[in-house]
């Protein structure tokens, strides 16, 4: 069947200590996949979308372990490239509802970081309507941001619509860093997720991206949506929270799923907050994400 959505990114296998526990003295922890897009990716197909999942994970045990999930989880990884001398990602944290959640990360030089424009190029797009990518990946190596370049720019040639969120990390780099590679990148996207401080970060507001909906997170986990047609202010759908990381995730996947069955900006937003809701009542960015009998 054709494709309806292309995801590229870093799918790492996640570590998550048991809620409540500091990172620090946490003694269990419960294996998952992690990633922006990867995240993305899962919510789009539990949601009944065929999604093609673009990126290289090492030949260790570790990417297999991420490969299997992402197919339990009916995402196509058959164009996800195995390196065999290199390494899969690894990140660790910790859970908590109201304080800051603690991430150490073990990704420097992975095997996603080897993306290509080349790669990129050998792959395509499999008729794709909508490329979903976020801003980390980018920034993984030179040659992860020439191959975001590359599935941008096959994007715009084939007539997809191209989806994007920053999902700045401080961690990773400075804002300045972040500036610089991402400004090239969020003014070509159609549909727009970003925090109200990523895009202060960018030095941009949403009114000035020509995007046609821009999906404006906030501190107190409301959205702001505006569009040529107008703007909506909806609030956080969540009553109950587990952990809280996966969130913005999430949303997009909601969003993305509403947009590609022709909803409206409001209901589509209503749609991402609502799933968002869902994740952070569970542990891990993935558990809680909503299937078709829960839309």
């Amino acid at each position: 069947m054709t494709t309806e959505v292309v995801t590229m990114g870093e799918a790492m296998r996640l570590l998550v200590a048991e809620p409540g526990v500091s990172l620090r003295r946490a003694r269990t922890f419960r294996a998952c996949v992690a990633g922006a897009e990867s995240n993305v990716a899962v919510g789009l197909a539990r949601l009944g979308h065929r999604v093609r999942f673009l990126s290289r994970v090492g030949g260790d045990p570790t990417g297999a372990a991420v490969l299997a999930t992402l197919k339990a989880e009916d995402v196509d990884v058959s164009a996800v490239d195995t390196d065999s001398g290199g390494y899969t990602g690894i990140l660790l944290r910790d859970s908590h509802p109201s304080r800051a959640i603690e991430v150490q990360y073990h990704r420097a030089g992975s095997a996603a970081a080897g993306l290509t424009a080349r790669y990129v190029r050998e792959q395509g797009l499999d008729g794709a309507r909508l490329v979903h990518v976020s801003g980390i990946t980018p920034m993984l190596s030179d040659d992860a941001r020439a191959a975001t370049a590359e599935l941008l720019a096959m994007a715009r040639a084939e007539g997809a619509t191209i989806s994007f969120d920053p999902n700045v990390r401080r961690r990773l780099a400075a804002p300045e860093c972040w500036r610089e590679t991402l400004a090239p990148l969020i003014v070509q996207a159609d549909l727009v997720f970003a925090g109200a401080d990523e895009l202060r970060i960018m030095g941009m507001s949403a009114h000035d991206l020509k995007a046609q909906a821009v999906v404006v997170k906030h501190r107190d986990h409301s959205c702001q949506i505006v569009t040529p047609a107008g703007t909506w202010h909806l609030p956080s759908a969540a009553t109950t929270v587990v952990d809280p990381v996966g969130a913005g995730d999430a949303l997009v996947s909601g969003y993305l799923s509403a947009w590609l069955r022709g909803a409206g900006p409001e209901s589509a937003l209503r749609r991402g907050l609502a799933s968002a809701a869902s994740v952070v009542a569970c542990v891990t960015d993935i558990e809680g994400l909503p299937d078709q009998e829960d839309r």
